[in-house]
């Protein structure tokens, strides 16, 4: 009985050396860094509240994997691709950053994409929407979490469309983001019987946008798509309801918004708007939940953007431990596994081209009076399924190929 006794103890403890040994942290330290802007346009939505996600999820998983610590750094990339490169090859090289997440705006992600697969280490992306990180760049080191610009584009424009917004003329940021919007969403309108009108192109980060605004105006078309972000996507949504465009029967579709966007506009400007999100804090009780926690440290409800950042954190720390080590291509690998079903993601699956496919929401933003309490800012008019949002792999990727 004793001998027995101690040959099931000695079992247990050569399995929990075994298990140890086999746990491989590089640097016995796992580091995320958030590279981010924090004080440009778009900072708000990202920025520091990008950084509070993930921090929050290291805290919610423990604050160590596999034993070793999980530490977050930061960085400022300015907007700029040479910074964002520099600064993703200095971490990469010299900090052994093992993840470098958020990075918005793609040009910049782009170029740090670049950096992650000469270097083989992690990137995940989630405030950038160009499909090209699937497409004919994708890599092996690469995720794209939230969005691209056919999910937003095809989420908009096919359920407008289905509502009757059957005739549409664009008001288009004139840089490849921006075109790439009004590309996407003018094949869905034309599939699916609507026209497009025509399109007035600004350049981003322009003033003064009444002529663009009075050339959609005068089209008489039921729909104004809003192909860019911010800046320019507030300045024409205040633009246009000076000069009573909803009023006047029209209404606007937002490509590319965020409730931070609606916050800083208000219900009185941003009413009636129509937009497509990953993520709406207000959708049940899991959503709820988390936003309520993070208000709780910014005092202000979270983008979709942010909500990923601490989704996709928290799937790679599982995967970390799932796998017993932080090796690039095995931990992403274990990723692709399991379905993302949490508060952020609904029906998730991480692809082999490194784009995680999830459900959309199409919402409009409602009326002051319709509006409760603090931060209730929009109506779900439909749910839109992620295989219907991105649509299947592009031909482009060769990953996962036979």
């Amino acid at each position: 009985m004793r001998i027995t006794k101690l040959s099931v103890i000695g079992a247990i403890a050569c399995a929990l050396l075994s298990s140890a040994a086999s746990a491989q942290i590089s640097d016995d330290v796992v580091k995320i860094g958030v590279l981010t802007d924090m004080n440009g346009p778009a900072s708000t939505p990202s920025g520091q509240g990008s950084v509070t996600a993930a921090q929050m999820a290291v805290e919610d998983f423990g604050g160590s994997v596999l034993g070793k610590p999980i530490s977050v750094i930061v960085g400022d990339h300015q907007l700029k691709p040479d910074i964002g490169a520099g600064l993703a090859r200095r971490w990469y090289d010299v900090d052994q950053v093992d993840l470098i997440v958020d990075v918005p705006v793609s040009a910049v992600g782009l170029a740090v994409q670049n950096v992650a697969n000469d270097r083989k280490r992690l990137f995940i992306t989630h405030s950038t929407g160009a499909a090209d990180f699937h497409g004919k760049f994708c890599s092996p080191y690469t995720m794209q979490w939230v969005f691209d610009t056919r999910a937003l584009a095809v989420g908009t424009a096919q359920e407008v469309v289905k509502r009757g917004g059957d005739s549409w003329y664009f008001i288009t940021d004139d840089i490849a983001f921006g075109h790439a919007l009004e590309r996407d969403a003018s094949a869905v309108i034309t599939k699916n019987g609507g026209k497009v009108l025509g399109a007035a192109r600004p350049p981003f980060g322009t003033s003064d946008l009444s002529s663009f605004v009075l050339q959609a105006q005068a089209s008489k078309a039921k729909i104004i798509g809003i192909a860019g972000g911010p800046p320019n996507n507030i300045n024409e949504i205040k633009t246009a309801g000076e000069f009573g465009i909803f009023k006047g029967g029209q209404q606007m579709a937002a490509l590319l918004a965020l409730i931070t966007d609606v916050d800083s506009m208000g219900l009185s400007t941003a009413q009636g708007l129509l937009l497509t999100t990953a993520f709406y804090w207000d959708m049940d009780d899991k959503t709820r939940e988390w936003s309520k926690r993070y208000f709780a440290r910014m005092k202000r409800m979270p983008t979709m953007w942010q909500a990923g950042v601490y989704s996709s954190v928290m799937v790679y720390l599982n995967a970390i431990k799932d796998s017993g080590t932080d090796e690039p291509l095995k931990v992403a690998a274990k990723m692709r596994e399991k379905p993302i079903e949490d508060f952020f993601a609904r029906n998730g699956k991480l692809r082999e081209d490194g784009l995680m496919v999830h459900d959309l929401m199409l919402v409009q933003v409602k009326k002051p009076e319709e509006s409760k309490y603090p931060w209730d800012y929009y109506q779900i008019l439909a749910r839109i399924s992620g295989e219907d949002a991105f649509g299947p792999p592009d031909p482009a990727c060769v990953l996962g190929k036979k």
